[in-house]
């Protein structure tokens, strides 16, 4: 337990929570449960509500994570922690007084991997510029995203929906304004906060999104069907409710993640996502989801929201550094037969893309266009007139050349000084440009306006951060024939 003197009580709708005061001055309530376990009779069902507390609750370190390991390549730290009240968040504030902003933050990883606990999502630089910060966890995987006869899809989007109502009740008593709510998050993060956009159910529990190299689930349920069943037999079961309940969890996490599971192998492995999708991953299964999340904003829903979007300019190309030798020695047009067998589109973006002369880094920017940088421009083309911003992320970190997927993270969160950042940011990242992204953060949770012109307003706008501060009407064009 914490030094009484460095604490501090809240009271919830649900109980009080003590937290701490940090020698920054911020206070930090972290594994507040939002939702009973998922165990038990609870196991792939909606979240539950807790059962109510008397006692201050001791919210002074990190809650259960719902990953149970830690992907060994994960580029940012997200640790796991065991438990079983895996339904937790994470609340970061100047104090309980006041009714400040509030950043609603939803980790990545591929919708089956990723943690609230890292120390790059600590709220305090926010806190520091007058922001109130929540990290939320949810179900992930097949627990999160499986397709189960008994049970209802996207546990994991219900987890999101439980988690934000949660904030509507309770963030006013941390200093929280429940009417100046934004989400954000990157990668599968950032695809949670479109799918929840797009969503009518979804539309009175926030006003603003962010949504950092979104990658969108929208996994048919037939597909998901089809995987579920299939690791129904890996673990020895029946792709049913009581089937899935008597396997052990570890069981389940030990083989949801296999490549199998999406028929490939070697480098279409590697590709697989951009014909099958991820493996997991929200469902469009008619019910919470009854249609894709680009058709939802066609029909104008999440159009009174303003939104901020983009990403970085090479995803996942150092995926084709490690790719075998002989992939440097394969013309780009048959390495690009990898990836995509129509040959206009292949032909378009080549002509878009001249100065990719070897195929490791065309593979990786074909990747990177398909599946993260069309996708912002589809978006922002079809929310039409609503508010939406781009953003590209163009700087190179020095550790391999590229701007690649998380490298821009700790620029958002101000984080800089964190020691993990080196590894991937190099010795002496630019701090100017950390300045600038989250001050465009700031500016977009506190006010709805990053600072530069809407996409619309001069078509094809980006806010470019790199080298230089710079403002460009073609920083997408090398992704349009992929739109």
């Amino acid at each position: 337990m914490e030094d009484e003197s460095q604490t501090e009580v809240t009271q919830t709708g649900e109980g009080p929570v003590r937290g701490i005061r940090r020698p920054d001055g911020s206070l930090a309530f972290l594994g507040i449960p939002y939702a009973a376990p998922p165990t038990g009779r609870r196991r792939f069902q909606p979240p539950q509500p807790v059962v109510p507390w008397t006692e201050p609750l001791d919210a002074t370190r990190y809650g259960p994570t719902p990953q149970r390991r830690e992907e060994p390549n994960a580029i940012i730290p997200e640790p796991s922690v065991p438990g079983t009240a895996t339904l937790n968040l994470n609340v970061f504030t100047a104090s309980s007084s006041g009714a400040r902003p509030v950043l609603v933050w939803i980790h990545g990883g591929g919708y089956s991997s990723g943690s609230s606990a890292s120390p790059w999502y600590d709220g305090r630089t926010f806190v520091r510029d007058g922001i109130v910060v929540v990290t939320i966890s949810y179900r992930l995987g097949f627990d999160g995203f499986g397709v189960i006869d008994g049970a209802p899809d996207n546990r994991g989007v219900r987890d999101w929906l439980a988690a934000l109502e949660w904030v509507q009740r309770n963030i006013a008593a941390f200093g929280g304004d429940p009417a100046r709510v934004t989400i954000a998050g990157q990668s599968a993060g950032g695809g949670a906060v479109l799918t929840l956009l797009g969503m009518p159910e979804a539309q009175h529990l926030f006003r603003a999104g962010i949504s950092i190299s979104g990658a969108l689930g929208d996994l048919p349920r037939d597909r998901a069907r089809r995987r579920s069943e299939l690791l129904a037999s890996m673990v020895g079961c029946e792709p049913t409710l009581d089937g899935f309940r008597g396997v052990k969890e570890r069981a389940l996490t030990r083989r949801q993640y296999e490549a199998s599971l999406l028929g490939k192998t070697g480098l279409a492995a590697t590709t697989a996502t951009l014909t099958d999708g991820l493996p997991w991953g929200p469902v469009v299964d008619g019910d919470l989801l009854t249609r894709p999340t680009v058709d939802s904003y066609a029909a104008g829903v999440g159009a009174d929201k303003p939104l901020l979007l983009g990403a970085t300019d090479d995803e996942f190309t150092m995926v084709f550094d490690r790719a075998p030798r002989i992939l440097r020695w394969v013309p780009v047009p048959l390495a690009l037969l990898i990836v995509e067998q129509t040959r206009a589109l292949r032909r378009g973006w080549r002509r878009a893309n001249r100065t990719r002369r070897d195929a490791g880094s065309a593979l990786g920017r074909f990747v990177t266009d398909r599946v993260f940088r069309s996708l912002v421009v589809r978006i922002a083309e079809t929310r039409r007139d609503a508010r939406t911003w781009v953003y590209r992320f163009a700087w190179a970190s020095p550790t391999n050349g590229w701007s690649y997927h998380c490298l821009d993270v700790p620029f958002w969160f101000d984080c800089l000084d964190d020691p993990h950042v080196a590894r991937i940011d190099g010795e002496d990242p630019p701090q100017r440009l950390a300045d600038e992204m989250h001050a465009a953060a700031v500016a977009f949770i506190r006010d709805g306006d990053p600072g530069w012109p809407t996409w619309r307003t001069e078509p094809g706008t980006t806010r470019v951060f790199g080298d230089h501060p710079e403002l460009s009407r073609a920083a997408y064009d090398d992704a349009l024939p992929l739109v």
